[in-house]
This record gives structure tokens, sequence and C-alpha cells, in this order.
């Protein structure tokens, strides 16, 4: 009779008392829990390398005799030394092995035996050496679970060794009963839970491991997309309000345009009209690239619910897009006799008393008071948390929702990331708008890069330089933006150059940004405070230092800030040109303006947990994101939640289902 999955570990045979409280302040206190605890990646050491002549590379895997031992030195300066040589070939290759702390390795490893080693060589006085190798003795007892196969590597528990967490899940994975590890739901049957769990953990091959991993992914999809589509059939029969059949205000809007909308705009806004006239509340996503107009759908929508009688407010993740938006909003809708609000920490204007009203985080609290909210837009969606959109959603009653995002999520993502919305895409530029050239420059000569900027501003044009750092730092070599400020100054002597950065205060930024896009100032030395928000169409030069240091979609926000006006507009990209990975990232943004092929791109190097990141609806907490990108496990996982839900559509007959769901929702509106 095995153990029960739910047995604590203090049950498994052999753990130590000082194991199990290790294992505890790392969240494990069940058998359960160390079965689930998966290995991070895995080491094949299967294929035995020959001995290495010179230090350099990665870790090697040896097999050889051991030919000498010895003790040397006294107290903790001590350690054991073994020197090991290819048996197999020939003899002419040796490497001296050091344990530091380990005298009792005499008992263990002798002249005469067989061994295997796992280790890093490195080179000193004129020796081949590994320090600390990973080693087995070779015997007729069995196959090792730490050397001669594919080797599990854990996320490090502070205090059990990588080799002492392999034996006890081992042990764990002998003793268990299988049935005690079932999920909520059992989504492939043919594949036994626990034979999941081994092949995982122990693969014979990495076929297997990667074939439990994909188990467990569809297992976490399926449980994911059960969410997505129970929460989205919750909403679908909530009754809302009918809004948006007085369009007075949208028809004198459109006419006081100086430019007609893209067809893509247009587009989102007959979607939006056709959610908010249904009696259900609106959940839409306006997903569009820089530039390509979501301020100006936004305002349609805006104005829709006004000339229904509601007030409407936008949400932005900081101050300075606010008042981007505010200052936007005032320039358009000032003139149809709509006053515009502003709600920030510092800066409070027309707040209760006007139908439109822009803010931050300010807008989630008690002093603002809304007058019959009706439609709430959230910028840059991707900044909030799931928590932030509920609480501000509860200020209304079931008011309609447009959440927008200026960063592309590839397109294979959508279903998942966004799978409870409806989604409008952006997929078009306005006219009129200058082309952009963008060029990868290693170790630019300053001189040749200043007169290319003079040239610039001569013309009229003005131009942000953008660095990583805010102050110099001592652990990262990078340029930063207070330190290079006054070194810019003297080279643009006949200029105004100044300084933004988040340290500064928020009077101060505003001050800052109010001079730079009235033209007052003509170089802008910034960090990514710019990076969403900023509008200045005269500005059409962008250099981005220590460029490797951002990631790919940050590049292309950050170049967002220019081309906005008529003129050709320049973003340079310099590098110090030592990583070639990074070479080969920043030619893909000079290569394209496409915020989505950018997208792909980026999601193909760095992954989607990195891409992602975990605040976004619906990725907080995945584990298996590198499937996100396997559209056929995501609409897998999708179908099957769907028919799940379409048979049992209150989960009657999936009470355990219910429970779980419903506890799921309670932890995402805390």
């Amino acid at each position: 009779m095995g153990m029960n999955a739910n047995d604590s570990l203090q049950s498994l045979p052999g753990v130590r008392g000082q194991e199990v409280e290790a294992l505890r302040i790392s969240g494990i206190v069940k058998i359960a829990d160390l079965i689930d605890w998966l290995p991070k990646r895995y080491e094949d050491r299967r294929r035995f390398d020959a001995f290495p002549a010179q230090a350099g590379g990665g870790s090697v895997c040896l097999r050889g005799l051991v030919i000498d031992t010895q003790r040397k030195g006294f107290g903790g300066k001590g350690f054991y030394e073994a020197v090991v040589e290819d048996h197999a070939g020939g003899g002419f290759s040796q490497i001296t092995c050091r344990w530091f702390k380990m005298p009792f390795l005499h008992k263990i490893i002798a002249v005469g035996h067989e061994v295997v080693l796992y280790g890093k060589p490195k080179e000193s006085g004129g020796k081949i050496l590994i320090d600390h190798p990973e080693f087995e003795v070779v015997s007729e007892e069995g196959r090792s679970i730490h050397l001669e196969r594919i080797v599990p590597i854990y996320k490090n528990v502070s205090g059990v060794t990588q080799r002492r967490l392999r034996e006890v899940l081992f042990k764990a994975l002998e003793v268990v009963e299988g049935d005690s590890l079932m999920s909520v739901y059992d989504i492939d049957s043919s594949y036994p839970r626990i034979e999941a769990f081994r092949e995982a953990h122990f693969p014979g091959e990495l076929k297997e491991a990667d074939a439990a991993r994909r188990y467990f992914a569809k297992e976490e999809f399926f449980l994911q997309q059960l969410r997505v589509v129970w929460q989205r059939a919750r909403h679908a029969d909530l009754s809302g309000r009918i809004l948006g059949r007085r369009t007075v205000l949208l028809t004198e809007f459109y006419n006081s345009l100086p430019f007609d909308l893209t067809d893509a705009q247009k587009r989102s806004v007959k979607e939006i009209i056709g959610d908010m006239r249904v009696q259900r509340p609106m959940n839409r996503l306006l997903q569009g690239d820089v530039g390509s107009g979501k301020t100006f759908v936004a305002m349609c929508a805006m104005l829709l619910a006004v000339d229904s009688g509601c007030q409407a407010v936008l949400m932005a993740p900081t101050q300075i897009l606010a008042e981007q938006h505010h200052i936007t909003f005032s320039k358009w809708l000032s003139p149809l006799g709509i006053r515009v609000g502003l709600a920030t920490a510092d800066r409070r204007e027309d707040v209760n008393a006007a139908p439109i009203i822009v803010g931050t985080h300010a807008l989630l609290y008690d002093k603002v008071d809304f007058n019959d909210l009706g439609l709430i837009v959230i910028d840059e969606q991707h900044k909030f948390g799931v928590a932030q959109r509920e609480k501000l959603i509860h200020r209304g009653v079931m008011p309609d929702v447009l959440v927008m995002t200026a960063t592309p999520i590839p397109r294979t993502l959508t279903l998942t990331i966004y799978g409870d919305l409806d989604v409008s895409i952006l997929d078009e530029l306005p006219a009129g708008r200058g082309k952009i050239i963008s060029g990868v420059r290693v170790k630019p000569k300053i001189t040749e890069m200043t007169n290319f900027l003079i040239d610039q501003l001569e013309k009229g044009r003005q131009a942000y330089l953008v660095y990583p750092l805010v102050d110099e730092s001592k652990t990262v070599k990078a340029a930063s933006a207070v330190e290079e400020h006054p070194k810019w100054q003297k080279r643009f002597k006949h200029f105004e150059v100044e300084l933004l950065h988040g340290k500064i205060p928020s009077a101060e930024k505003e001050s800052v940004m109010t001079r730079f896009r009235d033209g007052k100032t003509e170089v802008l030395v910034s960090t990514t405070v710019i990076e969403v928000g900023v509008d200045v169409p005269n500005a059409n030069v962008m250099v981005i230092f220590n460029a490797e240091r951002f990631g790919l979609a940050q590049l292309h926000q950050l170049r967002g800030r220019i081309g906005r006006g008529e003129h050709k507009s320049y973003c340079i990209l310099v590098t110090d040109g030592k990583n070639p990975e990074a070479i080969e990232k920043l030619n893909i943004l000079a290569g394209t303006v496409d915020g989505f092929k950018i997208a792909e791109e980026d999601l193909r190097l760095r992954g989607p947990g990195e891409v992602l990141g975990t605040r976004q609806s619906g990725t907080g907490g995945l584990r298996f994101v590198e499937f996100l990108s396997d559209t056929s496990i995501i609409r897998e996982a999708r179908e099957v939640a769907e028919k799940l839900l379409s048979e049992d559509p209150s989960l009657k007959q999936n009470v355990h289902l219910k429970t779980w769901l419903l506890g799921q929702t309670e932890v995402t509106n805390q």
C-alpha cells in the first residue's frame, strides 16, 4: 500500500528533520508539494566527454580510474584530492578533483575505483582541476539517479543540495499512491498523472520530459481557459444598461476633426457602438500599435457615454500619461462644450462635475465622486493588475469597460491573455506620418552624432536622448541621464537641453514636458519615463544609449515617441557591440516598425514568460509559459473548457471544479 500524496513530508522514509524545515520554508509541506516541484531544466549526462586538455567551456561528464588520492591541509582549509585518469582513452589524460571540508571522502573514493564525474574544469598550477564535482563510484548495484542519465536540475531549496533533492524526490515517486495525485480535472485519462510526474522528474529521454511537461501545460491551460470561459458566460448573463443610441456629440466630433479616421478606427468605433447598445456590460480590448490612434477611438466611446447621460473616466498608469491625455482630450473636446476633469495624486481639476474625467490610480479611491459612471477606459492595461481593474468597475453600476494597450501581443497569445475580452485591433496608422529610419550604431563617434543632431536642431526639430539609468551606478556599466545631461548642455551651447527622469517631482516633470511640447526646449535627456504618452510631433530624433539593455517591446514603445508628425524621423540605437544576441535583437527593431512582427520576434528571442510578465490578465502564476506560443495546445484547452461548460453550464456534475473556480474568483477580486 503506497503513501497518500497529502501526507506530510515528515512521514516520508529517510527525510531528515532539518530537510523538512528547509523544504517547508520553500512552500513544500506535503508529499504532493514535493512531487510538484518540477525540474527547471535537464542535463544530459549519458555521453562521456573527452578529458579536457585545457580549461574553458561548460561542465563536462567524465568516466575514469582513480590512480591517486590524498588528504591535504588541516581544519577549515583542508581538502580531499583524487587524481582520475582517462582509463578508456589509453591513460594519457588526467584530471585532479578536489573536495573542500569533506575529509570523509577517503572512505568513499579510493585508488582503483572507477568513477563518473560531472563539473566545470579550471586551470591552476599547470594542472586541470574540477572543484566539488558531482561523482558516482561505478558499481554493479544499478543505475545512478545523478549521473549516466538525463539528470533533473531543480530550483534551489536553501539547505537541501540538488543531489539530496533528487534522492528525496526519487523516494517520494517510488512510494506515493498514484490515485492520490489526481488533479481537479483529468485532462488525459490515457496518460496516468503519476507517470507524467515520473517522466517529468526522471525521463529516459528528453522527449519523455517534454511530453510530461506538455501534459501539465495542457492541464494548466485548461483550468485557465475554464476560468476565462466561465467568466465570459457569467458576464454575458449580467444585465447592464443600453448606451450609445444618441450620437449627436459623436457626429459633431467627427465633423470637427481636420482629418478622417482610419478604416481600422472606424471599424473599432462600430464594434464599440454595437457593444454599448446591447444590454450587457461591454468588455472590450482595443489593441493597437504605437501611433495607431487609440486615443481618438476612446474619445468616440466616451462621447457616446456622455450623450447617454453618463459619466466616463479614463485611467492611465502614470501621471505624465494622464496629464498628456488631459491636454489632448481638452484640446479636442472643449470646443464641443465638454469639460474634462483630471484626478492624479497631486492634481484635481473639475473632478466631480466634469462629464469626462482622466486620471491615475487616484480614480480608485473615494476622494473622487462619480456621477453615474457609465464607461471606464483603462489605458496601458498591462500596467494594471486585474484587481485594480475590478476595483474601478465596482465604483460604477455595471459600467461598460474598454481596455487599451499599445503593447502588441502576438496574435497567437491573444486568446490566452485576453480570452475574457472581445478584441478590436487597430492595424493601420493614420495618414500624414513621417517615415521612421532606424539604425544600429556600435560605439559611434560622439562628434559625428553631435553634428547630426545639431543639423536636425537647426532645421527646427527636437530630439530625445534616452538613457537606461537615472544616476551613475557602481554595479551596472551603463550611462545615466544625470551624468550625461551636463555634457550635452556643453555640446549644444545654442540650444535648450533639459533633464527628465522618474525621481524628479511631478510638478517639475510637468513643466519640463510642457516646455518641450511648446518647443522652448529642443533636447530632452531622459530615462524611460517618456515610454508612453508623450506626444510631440516636432520631435523627430531619438538616440537610445546602451540600447541592448532594453527589451524589444520597450524599444518599440520608446521609438513610438517620434514619427508622430510629418517630418522624417531617426531612431539611433547605440550599443557596445559585445553581445551578438543583442545586435540581432536591435537589428530586428531597425528592420521593421510593425509592432506585431516585433512582438513575435520578442516572443521567439525571450520566451512568453519574459515578454508578458506576470501582471497581465491571465498570466499571473502560469508555470508552463514556454508552451504559451503553442497555439494548438491553447486551442485544445479552450475547446475542452467550452465543451465542458456547454454540457454542464452550472457545473452540477463537476462541483469540485465549481468550488475551485469560485475560489479563484475570490482571489482575483481581493
